[in-house]
């Protein structure tokens, strides 16, 4: 007699959770209201209309976003949105904070750029149903990240600021486009490295334990680093530089998985920036200034001197542990207090530990934006869930890095934080793309009995694998008589060994079906798809969540399902 087994457990249906979202808005909008509040206690009875201003902004625009999420993306990550708010209502209370002593007003233009911002990020994530639609504009994406960092180099358009001409004068208000552009980049590089991954690992010849992919492979790719050199060349911003070579680097090995490309990649920054220092005063200023900050001379040099870096340094270490408090400090004796060097001066008010407050808000962002790259079923989202969160990780590392003297100071702002409309408004809709994607992620992909357009759409599927197979062979055919027929042994086996890696690597892209499609009993869907047409559930029992579109692994999931259990449905949870 056969022993009993207990049939497999169902998996965990995930949950929404954005009742958890909504608390933790309400969190978040309190610390911002609470930090402007403490920055001036005096300011509440002098009918300032600053402070309610800020929190209206603030939860307002937290609570639209909440509601486009219950609509529209109901299992998006329920905590990258508070993360954002905290650090956005931080941002506008130490900047309220230096206005006071400095008689500025770049509060009140942080606050519009905040909704602003808030508001395209609502309309981002209101269109943007599926972001594989974003693969569509692979080569679009690129071209409009050229067109955006050549703006400032427009006569009349472009403008010119201590030393940088990376900003656009527009009415009288400037815009820096290279914030826009590496979200382009981000989306280019996500759309090219999922299409062409075989090709850059297998093409190539090999050096040492390092496989060097062939030039035509990598052709837009350099293309796009040619972009960020002339980025430095061109509009002496050695800030946005670092950050696109950075991003470059990390989404080839986030593509790849190769250490090699990292080295690469340091060794190509430490060759470059040698170079530039040889050729380009300003890069060797910034040099001179982080190596030799406390020497009097280039303390005192005007322009290019040390005393901001100098000057933060102090800030930070009269901060101490736990800081002189919030409106208690002296931020205002460092330059550009409220941009570059904010780090500085929430470490003097909210000393040691307030900072590291704030960097770990930072890394929970960026680990939550990781965590739905690791559970979307695309190549595409993955890169580009993981390529918009090292954006994020990239640009804090150099404000972070530059103004502790890790690194050379390269006046990028701190994302969310800083005075700065440009950089907040591409900031949300990083937020706003990696939320879409964690929907994607989160979502539960509910099943149910197989249609006869199940049925159809699996028998097509595994036509297309047949016929997929049969070219394969026929090409390994013709291989095999070309090798047949080649008189000299050593050159052209190489050349054919190139073409054989080639050969491969465009088989496997133009598969119909991932690596389980070829190795279970029932095939799965076509890789990355660029969207999915709707599948009507038409048969008795079949059931499709609201928002879902289904999809051929949807159809192999019901049939599956129907096998094992006769017809009834399940759902199984999304990646947590």
């Amino acid at each position: 007699m056969s022993p009993v087994t207990a049939p497999p457990a169902p998996a965990p249906v995930q949950k929404p959770r954005r009742i958890t979202e909504l608390a933790l808005l309400v969190v978040a909008v309190g610390v911002g209201v609470a930090a402007n509040i403490l920055v001036d206690p005096d300011q509440l009875g002098s009918g300032d209309p600053h402070i309610l201003v800020t929190g209206l902004v603030l939860g307002i625009g937290a609570l639209l976003l909440h509601v486009v999420l219950w609509l529209r993306a109901r299992y998006a990550d329920p905590y990258l949105l508070p993360i954002a708010v905290a650090l956005n209502g931080l941002g506008i209370a130490m900047i309220h904070r230096i206005d006071l002593t400095t008689d500025q007003t770049a509060a009140d233009s942080q606050v519009l750029w905040t909704a602003l911002a808030m508001t395209a990020a609502g309309l981002v994530l209101w269109f943007l149903k599926d972001h594989r639609v974003l693969r569509r504009i692979t080569y679009i994406s690129l071209v409009l990240s050229g067109l955006l960092l050549l703006l400032p180099l427009l006569p009349g358009l472009g403008l010119e600021l201590n030393g940088a001409r990376i900003w656009i004068s527009v009415g009288g208000r400037t815009f820096q486009p290279g914030e826009v552009a590496k979200i382009t980049l981000a989306v280019f590089f996500a759309g090219y490295l999922s299409t062409n991954r075989d090709l850059i690992l297998l093409a190539g010849r090999k050096l040492g334990p390092v496989r060097f992919p062939r030039f035509r492979d990598m052709a837009p790719m350099f293309t796009a680093w040619l972009i960020a050199i002339g980025v430095l060349v061109f509009q002496r911003d050695l800030g946005s530089a670092i950050l696109f070579f950075g991003l470059f680097v990390a989404m080839i090995y986030l593509a790849t998985s190769r250490l090699s490309w990292i080295i690469i990649g340091v060794l190509l920054v430490a060759l470059g920036g040698f170079l530039a220092s040889q050729v380009f005063g300003h890069v060797a200023a910034r040099l001179d200034s982080w190596l030799n900050a406390f020497d009097p001379e280039v303390y005192n040099r005007a322009p290019g001197g040390s005393a901001q870096i100098v000057q933060g340094l102090f800030g930070l270490s009269s901060g101490g542990l736990f800081g002189q408090g919030l409106g208690q400090g002296r931020p205002d004796l460092v330059s550009y207090a409220n941009s570059d060097m904010i780090i500085t001066a929430f470490g003097e008010e909210l000393g040691l530990i307030g900072v590291s407050a704030i960097l770990v808000l930072f890394f929970l962002f960026v680990t939550r934006g990781f965590r739905a790259a690791l559970g979307t079923r695309d190549a595409f989202g993955k890169l580009l869930a993981a390529g918009l969160s090292a954006v994020i990780v990239l640009q804090l590392f150099v404000v972070v890095g530059g103004v502790t003297r890790l690194i050379p100071l390269t006046g990028l702002t701190t994302p969310f934080m800083s005075a700065g409309g440009s950089s907040l408004l591409s900031n949300w809709i990083i937020a706003a793309i990696v939320l879409a994607i964690s929907h994607t992620a989160r979502r539960p992909v509910v099943t149910g009995p197989a249609t006869e357009e199940d049925l159809a759409e699996v028998a097509a599927h595994e036509a297309a694998l047949r016929e997929a197979s049969r070219r394969d062979e026929q090409e390994r055919a013709e291989r095999l008589e070309r090798r047949r027929a080649r008189r000299d042994g050593t050159a052209d086996d190489e050349d054919d060994a190139e073409h054989d890696a080639t050969a491969d690597a465009t088989a496997r892209q133009r598969a119909v079906g991932p690596a389980t499609a070829r190795t279970a009993a029932v095939p799965a869907a076509p890789a990355e798809p660029a969207a999915t047409e709707p599948i009507t559930a038409a048969g008795p029992g079949a059931r499709r969540a609201a928002d879902d579109g289904g999809t051929p692994t949807e159809a192999m999931s019901r049939l599956t399902d129907q096998d094992r259990r006769g017809g009834a449905s399940t759902e199984n949870g999304g990646a947590p």
